[in-house]
């Protein structure tokens, strides 16, 4: 799979990247530790070599699983971890880098993320100015090679970016939610800031697996995500059944239709999880999917049938 430049850092990463939020099982059902490192070990046999993971998913078990599923070909390999909004304090960030080094069994990290802006999910707030000394430190240290930010709006990455060079913004996006292009994406192409977008198959909606009226366990994160409510997944159904035939004129699943759009947008790449080998292998796939200028506007206007009815709040969960 061709390698893209991270930023402007000297980090190469594949368009498609492997997500282990699921790997960390907590807020998903059904997960076993050997699907996942198979799902991990397959998604780079298949030519994903970056991988997205974070201290708080499953409290380091999914860094752990990383480790487990690529320490015999790190060489090869794009770690990308994160902390989270409690840790922001200076010491608190030193710490959880030397955490997640330990969990990924490495002595670098090849971006690493403020998973969240301080004072998220009642975190303590913490200058944005003491989190990038701790950051540009560990750069400089040679602990991390680049710095990044997940679910920063336009202006908190325009302010982190005044102390110390962001290669990336991690947030969602996909074909089915797209508030990032009103906001920080057009500071993202002006400063040559990657985009690594999360949920680029809006949890799985983007598959086409799920049928109408659909219900999910309480635990199951997707009970609380807005697009698997009301009208909203109705019209995510209306507009999957535009999708299909194009889908069908390359061959491909919906699934990889909507990550072969996503990566053609403007400096995004796509983090796509996978619980087994076979999603894995599938999701790389997109890669090969080449869809015209014409095709790429005609997924677009399809999918504002259901971005259209959605407000600004860039948040998926009603958390």
């Amino acid at each position: 799979m061709e390698k893209r430049k991270l930023g402007t850092s000297a980090v190469e990463i594949t368009p498609i990247i492997i997500g282990t939020w699921q790997a960390g099982k907590k807020m998903w059902v059904g997960i076993e530790d050997a699907d996942s490192i198979k799902a991990i070990r397959a998604a780079f046999e298949a030519g994903i070599t970056t991988v997205d993971t974070a201290e708080v998913y499953g409290e380091g078990h999914s860094e752990r699983i990383v480790a487990e599923a690529l320490s015999d070909v790190r060489d090869q390999v794009q770690y990308a971890t994160k902390v989270f909004a409690n840790h922001l304090k200076y010491d608190q960030v030193i710490q959880a880098c030397d955490r997640s080094l330990k969990n990924l069994k490495t002595d670098y990290i090849d971006l690493y993320q403020i998973h969240w802006p301080a004072g998220a999910f009642n975190s303590e707030i913490v200058p944005i100015t003491e989190t990038m000394k701790a950051l540009n430190e560990l750069k400089q240290q040679g602990k991390i090679r680049a710095i990044g930010v997940s679910n920063f709006s336009g202006a908190q990455l325009a302010e982190a970016s005044q102390y110390g060079r962001i290669d990336s913004l991690q947030p969602p996006y996909s074909l089915f939610w797209r508030a990032v292009e009103k906001d920080a994406l057009p500071y993202c192409i002006e400063n040559q800031i990657s985009i690594l977008a999360y949920s680029p198959l809006a949890q799985g909606l983007l598959t086409g697996k799920f049928t109408r009226g659909q219900k999910f366990a309480p635990e199951d994160n997707r009970a609380k995500n807005k697009l698997f409510q009301g009208e909203n997944f109705e019209r995510a159904h209306q507009a999957l059944d535009k999708l299909r035939p194009i889908a069908e004129r390359h061959n491909s699943t919906l699934a990889q239709l909507a990550l072969a759009w996503l990566i053609a947008q403007p400096q995004a790449n796509a983090i796509a999880g996978a619980r087994y080998p076979e999603q894995a292998q599938d999701n790389a796939k997109a890669a090969d999917v080449k869809l015209s200028s014409e095709e790429i506007a005609e997924i677009d206007s399809i999918g504002r049938i259901v971005t259209d009815h959605l407000d600004d709040n860039p948040v998926m969960w009603n958390w």
